[in-house]
């Protein structure tokens, strides 16, 4: 087991352009494990900070309480189950990740050089790309990522809103100009959980179907409920093969992605989805809701870092 104290302090420069990807890459490049900070544990207070923020200007632009706390309370939730999983299978990852980098390496990659880092990023961004649209276009890798989707808001909160099965995050940043034509940039995100066109009209947020409910588990995990059904409705093996690793909109008889037409059409008057609970009973859940987020970072999060320490 190695020592968590190894891993640096992140200053409080550093917790701010961290949640923008300001970084420099002397700043984000380590020679060992160990020396890695945790990002998620020590960006997790900026990150509330600027939630609380956002909740108060919102307040204020509006003049009165935001109504969609319940909203903003399932995309918390998913965050907290999303990182649940950890718990099991962080040192499983860790495990066999070193064992393929210390057997099967092709190269090594000098840590401390600036191309490391830049061919990195690119690698990543161009990577990502390749397993997002796999996420949108594969039925099977769409019941994890759908949960992301599923908020009919998009703030900050909506980050959080994270899947058991795929761990995903975004920041809300405007156009990036010429970077827009090479990388996933923030404005190609918003655009992506409405439909894909120049970001030059209002985003229309949520699922094409939406799911109508705030249950945290049903946000999980209703899609793969659906392909369950689905598979076993299907007749004849290669349409229940096809159910599984085609596009969610697929049938039989139907193109690998489905059909356009048979995507509702989106006017923009939609309603959004609401809580008919009165204001005591939300209070109620905040309170609640706080003290189940102070149990999961004192009795899990800790416990998830530690993962990270063994080999």
């Amino acid at each position: 087991m190695k020592n968590p104290e190894a891993q640096q302090d992140v200053s409080v420069s550093q917790g701010v352009r961290m949640m923008f990807y300001m970084m420099k890459p002397n700043e984000t490049s380590f020679q060992t494990l160990e020396e890695v900070p945790d990002y998620v544990k020590k960006a997790t207070p900026f990150f509330i900070s600027l939630m609380l923020l956002e909740l108060v200007v919102s307040w204020i632009r509006k003049r009165k309480p935001p109504s969609r706390l319940d909203d903003a309370l399932t995309s918390i939730s998913a965050g907290v189950l999303s990182r649940l999983p950890r718990l099991f299978t962080r040192s499983i990852e860790l495990t066999s990740y070193t064992y393929i980098w210390e057997n099967h390496r092709l190269i090594s990659l000098p840590w401390d050089s600036l191309w490391t880092w830049y061919l990195t990023f690119l690698g990543v961004d161009f990577g990502y790309y390749w397993f997002h649209r796999m996420a949108h276009e594969v039925n099977i890798m769409w019941a994890g990522h759908q949960t992301h989707h599923s908020s009919e808001d998009y703030n900050l909160s909506t980050a959080l809103r994270q899947s058991v099965l795929q761990i995903y995050t975004s920041w809300v940043i405007d156009n990036l100009g010429p970077l827009e034509l090479i990388l996933n940039t923030p404005s190609h995100h918003r655009v992506h959980h409405g439909t894909f066109e120049a970001e030059n009209k209002k985003v229309v947020y949520g699922l094409t179907h939406p799911i109508n409910t705030f249950d945290p588990f049903k946000v999980q995990f209703h899609h793969l409920v659906y392909i369950w059904t689905t598979f076993w409705a299907t007749p004849g093996f290669f349409n229940k093969f096809s159910v599984i690793f085609k596009g969610p909109g697929w049938g039989p008889g139907k193109p690998r992605l489905g059909l356009s037409e048979e995507i509702p059409e989106v006017t923009g008057k939609e309603v959004p989805l609401s809580s008919s609970a009165s204001r005591l009973l939300r209070i109620y859940a905040v309170i609640q809701f706080a003290l189940m987020l102070a149990f999961y970072e004192d009795t899990f999060a800790d416990k998830a870092v530690s993962a990270l320490h063994f080999k």
